[in-house]
């Protein structure tokens, strides 16, 4: 450390002022490594670990019945570094494990946005996505999400990484310092697309997985490929027919006669001389170094028929491979070309940005885990991972900050079929749990019984649990050193935390409970509107459930977990801080149903006259009007009043320049409609609306949002 920044270290502890946190890594610099990627605003680990707030986890909704082994599937919203934190606690006390009870995650598969700031063309011909963080910061955003997957990984697990170009070199060197280079397995290219022509450079066309092994040893479950039709064609030339004593050479894209075997000619010549081995076989020479194997083995393959036999003397034995042997059975390399991307008519396609081939992530889940194992994908999008794994018979988290991918995973994985690629049979999932994670319902929250309550309330705040005395007053945990009191207002409905409660405490305690104490309740228990009150060198905080943020508890401001606007922004990268309380948006609108332009042929209307959000996390808005905070609005044309399965989805963007209007074709609409209304930071303004609603009639009927 040089003198200048020694002395300004002393000079900011004289003052009792904190010092920045960018002085970290010269006050605590990194373990010395032989190489590192070096760039601004790299973090410690341990301050990623340290530092990161872990937001609990609530329940919302558990679907299916097809359970009965105690785990429950999770899909969690919520940003993943976050979620990741509190799966890391769930871990460490033994309620994340594997079905042979090894805790953590036997595998993870991530499919990150690659920060390339390229357009990809979505539905509607509009660019899927368009990464907003790019260089050393999208870096870091990745580097602190591996921190904590490695912290999750079980034993004998694995990670794969699906990343492009434009990142991977700077990826691979992180993955080599997050797990260490000697956990390096693979670097597997996918050709994503057929070959198309770039102007002025090589045709991309593929993706590239970064494999590594998370400890020791690793799940490896030998996978297999079918040999393709281009393969057998260019190789298996030779066919034999059923009593082995005639064979054909096939000619270009010939088939062979009914019921003879296809085979390929393997090399029986050894690499160097064996004098030992070079012996005359019915009549044909050895080759110049001698045969590959003894003249006991060469009579033994002889007898088993596997000798192909030239039609002149002058040529050479070779032995023979036949084409049944071999499907199914064939090694597959680190080049995957026989997976196709996803067709626009495929049964699984989901109309989601991004979306990646059922077929793909089967070659993974198989290969690196088995049935039983967790598997963790924490950029869920679509689905695809827990899809899956879901058929595989793996248990699974999903992780995602999109309110557009938790219900097109919801829906998917209550419309399964059982086969890869969403074909045969349907399958009935097995039980998994929508959570919640940093946008809680305070509704559901009040109605908790106390000992749940004050878990939450301690984890909420990042509150060591830990009960103690101090002059015969109970409290709850500790708060950076100072101590907690979880308020109990189910004891005593209507009680209230008044300045006479802090006068009692305070007589109670006094300074012997120090210069601090923080008091968790409902916002409404509150008598007094401060975030803190003095009495007699005591500082008592008010930590408030809805929360009302004191920038003193926490070094990151808090952000909101921003929805998209429009179709392009769908697979942002999006980080959050902190934590928010539901708030259904204000919401008016009318009802209505007219022909579509030049056709005879009706369409339902929902014109959208005021949207208004109430989050406390916010940011400044750019756009005017009390729309601004519309993030899109999804529908179900036929809700059975238990599950929204959603069938449309309208963003704001695309809004705006329909005058507010969402339009729909009627001959998709069932008995009841429900809209759901999405504010971009996750907030829902939901309504259920009769068919009847849209006929064609004198007077529009005005409708009212209902509360989740």
């Amino acid at each position: 450390m040089e003198d200048e920044l020694k002395q300004r270290v002393i000079e900011k502890l004289q003052k009792g002022e904190e010092l920045p946190a960018e002085w970290a890594r010269f006050l605590f610099p990194p373990e010395k490594r032989e190489y590192e990627l070096v760039y601004h605003g790299k973090e410690r680990e341990e301050d990623i670990l340290a530092n990161t707030l872990a937001v609990p986890l609530q329940p919302v909704r558990t679907f299916g019945r097809n359970g009965g082994d105690g785990w429950k599937n999770m899909l969690i919203f919520g940003d993943n570094l976050q979620v990741m934190k509190s799966l890391l606690e769930l871990k460490k006390a033994g309620k994340l494990c594997n079905n042979d009870g090894t805790p953590g995650v036997r595998l993870v598969y991530i499919d990150p946005p690659f920060a390339t700031k390229q357009d990809f063309r979505g539905t509607q011909d509009q660019k899927a996505y368009q990464d907003k963080i790019a260089g050393a910061q999208f870096v870091e955003f990745l580097r602190r999400r591996l921190v904590f997957l490695r912290e999750l990984l079980a034993e004998n697990a694995s990670i794969y990484v699906h990343l492009d170009y434009r990142k991977l070199h700077y990826l691979k060197t992180v993955m080599d310092e997050v797990f260490g280079e000697q956990k390096f397995v693979n670097e597997i290219i996918w050709q994503r697309t057929a070959s198309h022509n770039d102007p002025g450079r090589y045709g991309c066309v593929h993706d590239t997985l970064l494999f590594y092994k998370g400890g020791s040893d690793y799940v490896w479950n030998e996978p297999k490929m079918e040999q393709s039709e281009e393969y057998i064609a260019s190789f298996f030339v030779y066919a034999e027919s059923p009593d082995k004593k005639r064979w054909i050479r096939l000619k270009n894209g010939e088939e062979p006669p009914k019921g003879w075997e296809r085979y390929r000619l393997g090399n029986f010549a050894s690499p160097h001389p064996r004098p030992n081995l070079t012996y005359m076989y019915k009549g044909y020479k050895p080759p110049k170094n001698g045969w590959k194997v003894d003249i006991d083995r060469m009579k033994e393959m002889d007898r088993d028929g596997l000798l192909h036999f030239p039609s002149s003397k002058e040529g050479r034995i070779q032995p023979k491979q036949y084409l049944k042997d071999t499907l199914g059975n064939k090694a597959v390399p680190d080049v995957w070309t026989s997976i196709p991307p996803l067709q626009a008519q495929a049964a699984e396609k989901q109309n989601y940005p991004t979306q990646k081939p059922e077929l793909l992530i089967e070659r993974i889940i198989s290969a690196s885990s088995s049935k039983g194992d967790v598997v963790l994908d924490a950029f869920a999008g679509s689905g695809t991972t827990c899809t899956v794994a879901e058929k595989l018979g793996r248990r699974w988290i999903a992780i995602d900050c999109g309110k557009l991918a938790t219900y097109t995973i919801q829906k998917r994985m209550l419309n399964l079929h059982r086969e890869i690629g969403e074909r045969g049979p349907r399958l009935e999932c097995k039980t998994f749990t929508l959570c919640n994670a940093g946008l809680y319902d305070f509704s559901r929250l009040k109605d908790l019984p106390w000992d749940s309550w004050r878990s939450f309330a301690l984890l909420l705040f990042q509150c060591r649990d830990e009960p103690h005395k101090i002059g015969g007053m109970q409290f709850d945990g500790y708060l950076k050193g100072a101590s907690v009191l979880v308020f109990n207002h189910t004891k005593n409905p209507g009680a209230r935390l008044t300045d006479e409660t802090l006068d009692e405490i305070q007589e109670a305690v006094g300074k012997r409970v120090g210069n601090k104490l923080f008091i968790i309740a409902p916002g409404l228990t509150f008598g007094f509107q401060q975030d803190y009150v003095d009495r007699d060198g005591v500082r008592y905080y008010a930590l408030r459930i809805p929360y009302s943020i004191i920038n003193e508890l926490h070094q990151r401001q808090f952000t909101a977990l921003k929805q998209p606007a429009d179709e392009m922004a769908v697979n942002d990268t999006v980080e959050a801080v902190g934590f928010d309380f539901i708030r259904t948006p204000e919401l008016k609108f009318k009802c209505d149903a007219r022909n579509r332009k030049g056709e005879l042929l009706k369409e339902g209307v929902i014109r959208i006259q005021t949207f208004k959000s109430e989050a406390v996390v916010r940011e400044p808005m750019r756009k005017k009007g009390n729309l601004e905070t519309l993030s899109m609005v999804m529908l179900d044309y036929d809700y059975d009043d238990e599950v929204f399965d959603l069938d449309a989805v309208f963003y704001a963007d695309a809004l705006a320049n329909a005058d507010w209007e969402v339009r729909f074709p009627l001959e998709s609409l069932g008995a009841k409609l429900m809209a759901v209304f999405i504010d971009i930071y996750g907030n829902e303004a939901r309504v259920v609306l009769e068919a009847g609603e849209f006929g064609v009639k004198t007077g529009k009927k005005a409708g009212k949002a209902v509360a989740k």
